[in-house]
């Protein structure tokens, strides 16, 4: 198979086509717009829809429009159009409509600056707009892994009828790498022939609506109780993670997204160093795998937590493990970059004061 080598936020379009979304509106920002601008180059291309909207908000109400016709629909935008967007992904929720949201976040909070960041993930995983609801979140740590989520995001959509959330940022967004497509001798099916979807009656049936409208507090509470069962069998199927040198770890040390990648390489460097360390990779943000922290408790007694923010995922690692082991903290804020020296010092500072226990 032919690898090409893409841009990430590129990486991200081709695959979303690739999986049958031909309908994509969005509205530029830095540093997502490559991706935009390359579904505005493919789509025609493959006889779909691509609209640059007028705003954020006109975007995600696009998409509410098209996901009620049945079809494959995405947005992207980058951390302050992604809040714009809360609102409509509050409403697709409420609809039960499904769709994928792509965000490659950025530094803030307010406008901040354009560099990566991951302080995005209390927005991400908490259902960022009004009511109880959350979106399936998922976080890829490399371009051919992005290809991956990105129909796996589809999938969940469509499954469960929700909206879904593709959280990458600014380094993945920008990064280029070597990738594959692997080419499907599945037809993808592109339109929905669901009793929910609005495709016009033919005469022969009655008007469906789409709505999130409720007057009735009742009925509201029965549609409320609908939407909790259907995150309780979310978070019971769908949680993802990868675990890295599980075997022999006495500790680990756990990552997502980009920061993974640098956090794998001194995970790498530690244990030439003889330090019997492990990480543990989030994929699926939320539901968070909480399974697998409860599962690795026994065999450790400290979790180092490393992140692009000020420690937002570290709540989630501390709930799942329910005070059973230590858990700390390493962060850079405001677009900052870990590298992975910066990693391995914490790292052997941990083993060290871990030894002296």
């Amino acid at each position: 198979m032919t690898k090409l080598l893409m841009k990430g936020n590129e990486v991200i379009g081709e695959a979303a086509i690739q999986a049958g979304c031909y309908h994509f509106f969005g509205y530029p920002i830095t540093p997502q717009s490559e991706l935009v601008a390359y579904m505005a180059k493919r789509l025609p291309e493959e006889g779909g829809t691509f609209l640059q909207a007028e705003s954020e908000v006109a975007a995600i109400n696009m998409v509410y429009g098209a996901a009620s016709a049945g079809v494959r629909a995405m947005t992207s935008s980058s951390s302050p159009g992604f809040s714009l967007k809360q609102e409509g992904i509050s409403y697709l929720a409420g609809a039960e409509l499904p769709a994928v949201i792509v965000n490659v976040a950025r530094g803030g909070p307010g406008l901040g600056n354009i560099q990566p960041a991951q302080s995005d993930y209390f927005q991400a995983t908490r259902g960022g707009g009004h009511g109880d609801y959350y979106t399936p979140v998922l976080a890829p740590f490399t371009l051919q892994e992005t290809i991956e989520l990105t129909a796996e995001a589809f999938r969940l959509a469509d499954v469960y009828r929700t909206p879904v959330i593709l959280l990458t940022d600014g380094l993945l967004g920008q990064m280029m790498e070597p990738v594959v497509f692997q080419q499907s001798s599945t037809p993808v099916q592109t339109e929905s022939h669901n009793d929910w979807a609005l495709q016009g009656t033919g005469g022969i049936r009655a008007p469906r609506s789409v709505t999130s409208l409720e007057l009735n507090a009742s009925g509201l509470e029965k549609r409320n109780l609908k939407l909790q069962e259907k995150y309780q069998l979310i978070n019971q199927s769908e949680q993802q993670a990868d675990v890295y040198f599980a075997e022999d770890a006495d500790w680990f040390v756990t990552a997502y997204g980009s920061v993974a990648r640098t956090a794998l390489s001194a995970v790498k460097h530690a244990r030439s160093e003889g330090v019997n360390v492990g990480l543990i990779r989030p994929v699926s943000l939320w539901p968070f795998p909480t399974e697998t922290y409860r599962s690795l408790c026994e065999k450790t007694d400290q979790i180092l937590v490393v992140e692009m923010s000020a420690g937002q995922m570290i709540d989630d690692v501390k709930l799942s493990v329910n005070s059973s082991v230590e858990v700390v903290f390493f962060g850079r804020m405001g677009g900052s970059v870990p590298d992975p020296e910066e990693i391995f010092d914490v790292i052997i500072e941990n083993a060290k004061g871990a030894a002296k226990k």
